[in-house]
């Protein structure tokens, strides 16, 4: 029980300090302002058993 303790203060501990190096508070990249189909890329992806590439993403910009 205080094994279980300790790591939940070190988690804890860990989480109070996520976000000191992101100083601007963004957790992603700025947006490029293109929309994508992400549903069917998902599927395709999901189908492919792979990521897609650039090409293959190209074809479900909105």
């Amino acid at each position: 029980m205080i094994v279980a303790e300790r790591k939940q203060k070190i988690t804890m501990d860990k989480f109070d300090r996520f976000g000191e190096k992101m100083l601007d508070g963004r957790l992603t990249e700025p947006s490029d302002g293109k929309v994508y189909r992400l549903r069917e890329a998902i599927l395709l992806s999901k189908q492919l058993g792979r990521p897609l590439t650039q090409e293959e993403i190209k074809q479900f910009e909105v």
